[in-house]
């Protein structure tokens, strides 16, 4: 998922049913040409690439970051203008809400990396004998980590993707362990927006608070699945469940914070705001499923373990 605003995200939501936006190390290491032809072809799924892809182009925010931290980096060549992390990214204006064809191939790309099939780019960019990696949004951890290690694969960074792949199950492991016995589980409600959108346990983002060992109270209001996981809540909803806690996706597209959530009506009363556990998180670590995953599990998970068991 990319930034948005409020309107933009409840229109994707509509449109696409929203399918979901520690920092492994940026190591530049590339193997010698010798090993990298000797690795070649490489096959993932139907996509076989006979050399190492010199040109990448990526379209997607999470598979940026996933390139650059298994040492991909110096391959990618452009990205879509929604990715920011890490800061040195070769940013464009390439859209990946609304991709062009033929600006891609002006890139002259020897592989395309994208999230999301908008417009049949998979089947244009076939046709220009293109060769295309999607990596679609996770519903789970192994699905993050199976896109990092294939990703490593397609670029000849197999070994760095174990690494960081390995190196995120481990950090995973570790915050899980600390975690507080509770006779009674902790509730939260995520907020996406201010429209009040949120994500159920069977998403990505709700599988991590999960791991923290949280109650979803959005759970209740999308138990047939037909709003995909991600129902929209009202607030007489949100004040009688009365999470515990209180995270906010939304804090820098759309300035929201502790005292914007007290100020809605009937909120100042939610034991989330009188016990100060209102968290605001990084709106892009918040919806992308690399490795900066285990640094928004840790910003939950320390804030769980701040609340006395």
């Amino acid at each position: 998922m990319f930034r948005r605003t409020p309107r933009l995200f409840a229109a994707t939501l509509a449109v696409t049913a929203l399918a979901l936006g520690a920092c492994a190390d940026k190591a530049d290491d590339q193997p010698s040409a010798g090993t990298a032809a000797a690795a070649y072809p490489v096959t993932v799924g139907a996509l076989t690439l006979d050399k190492r892809p010199e040109k990448i182009v990526v379209l997607s925010p999470t598979a940026t970051e996933m390139l650059f931290a298994i040492g991909a980096g110096p391959q990618v060549t452009a990205v879509d203008d929604q990715s920011n992390y890490p800061a040195d990214v070769p940013k464009t204006d390439l859209s990946a809400f609304q991709p062009n064809a033929e600006a891609i191939a002006g890139k002259n790309p020897d592989l395309v990396v994208l999230s999301d099939d908008r417009n049949k780019i998979v089947e244009q960019l076939g046709k220009l004998k293109i060769p295309v990696y999607q990596t679609p949004a996770a519903t789970t951890l192994d699905d993050s980590y199976r896109q990092i290690t294939e990703l490593g694969t397609l670029t000849g960074h197999a070994d760095q993707a174990t690494d960081v792949a390995t190196r995120m199950k481990d950090d995973i492991a570790k915050l899980v362990k600390d975690l507080p016995q509770r006779t009674e589980k902790l509730t939260y409600f995520h907020e996406l927006g201010p429209e009040l959108y949120s994500a159920t346990s069977k998403t990505f983002i709700g599988s991590l608070y999960s791991q923290a060992g949280l109650t979803n109270i959005a759970d209740p209001a999308d138990a047939d699945g037909k709003n995909f996981g991600y129902p929209q809540l009202s607030q007489e909803f949100i004040v009688k469940a009365d999470p515990d806690f209180v995270f906010l996706a939304d804090a820098k597209c759309c300035q929201q914070n502790a005292d914007t959530v007290k100020a809605r009506s009937g909120w100042a009363g939610l034991t989330a705001v009188k016990n100060n556990q209102v968290v605001a998180l990084d709106d892009d670590v918040a919806s992308r499923w690399g490795p900066r995953v285990v640094d928004l599990l840790r910003v939950i998970i320390d804030a769980v373990a701040k609340v006395p068991a």
